[in-house]
């Protein structure tokens, strides 16, 4: 199985080139990319307000910051298989603008929130948000196939999880700089809501655009089990949970691949979770440095991505996914030995003071690492789960693997709430990581077996 062979690596980099001037992909390219760098932008602008300008206690800041990702986590979990169901029976481009309207609500209250410095608020509107990402995550996946002919949805797909890593890097940058701290050492973000609402009304515009894609009539039994009844919309959201995990985990090969790929977000909930705490409690650092901290993440797993399939020379396969969760792992462990031995700075400091420390560029080396080989690991599990399935199911296919990642990571997100809570300092929960990272190369392992017996490469 491969993504791009040989023959055909050059009309997909036409497709690449020639897909960004299309009416078919564009606007729902543009409507994915503000989302996610919306997103960005206010949770990172959040963070860093409430950590950096409202609480001054460790136990606080780690605590916010872990229960911030886990009500953002949530949704995923509970409603999922509503999103997907939905997006297999309704038309997607209907959905993409109701998503779109009801973001522009949603930063009202989270620039309220932050114009007010109201904690509570900003929460409202990131939970407000999981649930948006929750109903818009499976159509950017389900909707190419509909829009695009089948040698360009590959390339497609490329460009979409491109913009999506610039759009984290940008909104993450962008939010760290509209937190300033005026003359008096009080931090605002004022331009932050200001620009939370334009991103949201542009998403609107750009959302208007999209083409109908109506629900496909293409119907086959490979992954959902025949005997399980396949009804229409189902609201009760346990049992629709349920049933869509139970009817794609069934088959062995995506169970392993969906298991994969949720120990790496657990693992990347702890972490994301964790920078902004590690940077000002541990390092001593600054939010510009706890904006560098989560750009240099997103940098690091856009590379993996590119590293990887350049590696695997196109091919959907699992081969490098052991060695690259062990490295991962090595990397976690370096950057927690570098936190246990750093010596704070007597007050908090600027990206540049930072970088002059002896282990400051080591500090962010381990980190860069981190997401490199955390790219490399979880893109090609990604794409196997993507491109092998059929289009009919890829919405639903996409919302149980969400639901499952989203359960990993709320679970991460409880155990790392309660180590804090019995005085586990915010470095020793990296090794949490460490662990996790074992297990992630145990299923990276068994799934390139699985795809080794199926005569997959």
């Amino acid at each position: 199985m491969t993504i791009a062979p040989s023959g055909t690596r050059k009309a997909l980099i036409q497709n690449v080139t020639h897909l960004l001037g299309t009416k078919r992909f564009l606007p729902i390219f543009v409507t994915q990319f503000l989302g996610a760098f919306n997103d960005n932008l206010f949770r990172t602008a959040m963070i860093l307000l409430v950590i950096y300008g409202i609480y001054r206690s460790e136990e606080q800041e780690a605590m916010f910051s872990a229960v911030a990702g886990g009500l953002f986590i949530l949704p995923f979990f509970l409603l999922s298989a509503l999103a997907g169901q939905l997006a297999d029976a309704t038309d997607k481009a209907r959905i993409v603008r109701w998503v779109k309207t009801a973001e522009i609500g949603i930063m009202l209250f989270g620039a309220a929130g932050l114009l007010l410095l109201n904690v509570p608020l900003m929460l409202v509107a990131l939970a407000a948000m999981g649930i948006h990402s929750t109903f818009f995550g499976p159509i950017k996946y389900a909707i190419l196939p509909q829009h695009l002919r089948s040698d360009e949805v590959l390339g497609g797909t490329g460009l979409v999880e491109a913009g999506t890593y610039i759009a984290i890097l940008g909104g993450t940058i962008l939010g760290g700089l509209l937190v300033v701290q005026d003359a008096g050492g009080r931090y605002h973000a004022e331009y932050a809501a200001v620009g939370v609402l334009v991103v949201a009304v542009l998403g609107k515009i750009a959302g208007q655009f999209v083409p109908a894609a109506p629900p496909s009539t293409e119907d086959s039994g490979t992954i959902n089990d025949p005997d399980l009844p396949r009804p229409g919309m189902d609201w009760h959201i346990v049992r629709a949970s349920l049933g869509l995990v139970r009817a794609t985990m069934h088959v062995p090969r995506l169970f392993v691949a969906i298991m994969a790929i949720s120990f790496f977000w657990a693992m990347g909930a702890v972490l994301a979770a964790q920078f902004p705490p590690l940077v000002k409690n541990v390092l001593g650092g600054d939010q510009s440095v706890a904006t560098l901290f989560l750009a240099i993440f997103s940098v690091g797993v856009a590379s993996g991505s590119l590293v990887i399939n350049r590696l695997l020379g196109g091919e959907v396969s699992a081969r490098f996914a052991p060695i690259s969760a062990l490295l991962m792992g090595v990397s976690v462990f370096a950057l927690y030995l570098l936190s246990a031995a750093w010596s704070p700075f007597p007050e908090l400091v600027g990206t540049r003071q930072f970088l002059a420390e002896p282990t400051g560029w080591p500090v962010v080396a381990s980190l860069f690492f981190v997401a490199l080989f955390g790219g490399m690991f979880v893109v090609p599990l990604y794409a196997f789960l993507t491109t092998t399935v059929p289009k009919s199911e890829t919405a639903r296919t996409v919302a149980a693997n969400n639901i499952v990642n989203a359960g990993a990571m709320v679970g991460a997100t409880v155990l790392q709430y309660l180590l804090l809570k019995v005085g586990v300092s915010v470095e020793q929960t990296l090794l949490l990581v460490v662990a996790g990272t074992l297990v992630s190369a145990f299923l990276g392992k068994k799934l390139h077996r699985a795809c080794l017996a199926a005569g997959h490469p």
